[in-house]
């Protein structure tokens, strides 16, 4: 498999190896970031739950995963698919719009060689006479904005309000998804262990002073710790921590990319993502992927620095572990009330036990995003598994 995997990568990269890290697979690695108890969570993160698990048991069926042959057969439907009309919406104005720039024409492209007629419309004035005006209305969107308004739920409250039909979670799992904070309350409720944190707006420091805050956070987390806003993607305004003299640095860099922080402990482990998507309610989960820096952290740089990161598909760990993650995951997608398409990490501790970090339910689909990567070394040609993706959501002839 690991041979057929390098092999198709760079088929389907048109021949080019992926910038940033390297696709591998096989044996241990490690990395730093996240694990221990939990915080309680608060009544309202309950009712949040039992919404997000009425929710999930509509979309997701507790029924057999679905099958490559399953995913191959839908792919091969007989849609007559240059008639149908399919707008893929990416750009916009977050610190992740090149990455959601490049994940929508890489889509495009995979979509167009399957035959489907594509459009790609940035976020801006022009959007909503575009989605509204009866020649250009799209029988299908793909929201791939990274980012706040593409991940907070905003742009599918905007495609549910106009009855558009799209891929991706609604717009209330979207929003308990986006907020780290809430999504670790409602993972733990679901059964899930994730890092013990605490959540403090920069206005906290003001008024009680960093430093009395800065010690009591030393006091009740120790150190390492890691530091990220509570709301963005792609690691920006994340920092390890590992001495006090790092901290208040640490913290004016999450503040630069929201007003507050999610403050956790921090572990060694191993670094996993998985990605799942979903045909008529049934999923398909992915390999676990690992992810391997030289630094221990998978941060903004070694997102976007050439060379230094590395990835294992799948994932270096014994086959308990792996199932347990890809288990880990399905539980984070329903509890979470996700729908269609989705990826969560993890850190994997040193017990084995999958230490839930986040999830995103618009992944980066560029060339060297992890969901691609993911989907190539189980075997599946992209042009097939979008298509067939897309057909399920259009079969379903839903109105949200």
């Amino acid at each position: 498999m690991a041979a057929k995997h390098s092999k198709t990568l760079r088929q389907q990269t048109g021949g080019k190896t992926p910038a940033v890290g390297k696709a591998k697979t096989t044996a241990s690695a490690t990395t730093t970031t996240a694990a221990s108890p939990a915080n309680t969570a608060s009544t309202a993160t309950g009712e949040v739950v039992k919404r997000a698990r009425r929710t999930s048991h509509r979309s997701i069926r507790e029924a057999t995963p679905v099958t490559m042959d399953e995913v191959l057969s839908l792919a091969s439907k007989a849609t007559k698919r240059a008639d149908k009309s399919l707008l893929v919406i990416c750009g916009g104005l977050s610190h992740e719009r090149d990455v959601s720039i490049s994940s929508g024409h890489r889509v495009q492209g995979f979509l167009e060689e399957a035959g489907w007629t594509v459009h790609v419309h940035d976020m801006d004035s022009s959007l909503l006479p575009y989605l509204t005006d009866e020649s250009t209305r799209p029988d299908l969107v793909w929201p791939l904005l990274h980012g706040a308004n593409g991940e907070d739920g905003s742009i599918r409250d905007v495609l549910e309000m106009a009855e558009l039909p799209y891929i991706g979670s609604r717009a209330k799992a979207s929003r308990t998804a986006w907020s780290k904070p809430i999504a670790k309350n409602v993972v733990r409720m679901a059964g899930l262990q994730t890092p013990h944190s605490v959540t403090l707006p920069e206005s906290m420091f003001r008024e009680l002073g960093v430093e009395p805050v800065i010690d009591m956070l030393l006091g009740s987390l120790g150190l390492p710790i890691f530091i990220k806003p509570t709301m963005g993607g792609s690691a920006m305004g994340c920092t390890m921590v590992t001495e006090q003299s790092q901290l208040t640095q640490a913290l004016i860099n999450c503040f630069a990319y929201g007003d507050v922080a999610l403050i956790e402990q921090a572990v060694t482990g191993t670094e996993v993502s998985v990605s799942i998507l979903e045909f008529d309610g049934h999923p398909l989960v992915l390999p676990p992927l690992e992810i391997w820096t030289p630094s221990g952290t998978y941060d903004f740089e070694a997102r976007s620095t050439p060379g230094p990161t590395e990835f294992y598909v799948p994932a270096r760990l014994d086959a308990k572990t792996t199932q347990a993650v890809s288990d880990a995951a399905l539980t984070a997608h329903r509890a979470l009330g996700l729908r269609d398409i989705s990826r969560t990490d993890f850190i994997v501790d040193a017990q084995g036990q999958p230490q839930f970090l986040e999830s995103n339910v618009a992944p980066g689909m560029t060339d060297t995003s992890l969901l691609p990567q993911s989907a190539l070394a189980a075997g599946y040609n992209l042009p097939e598994l979008y298509t067939a993706l897309v057909q399920s959501v259009l079969d379903q002839k839903r109105t949200d």
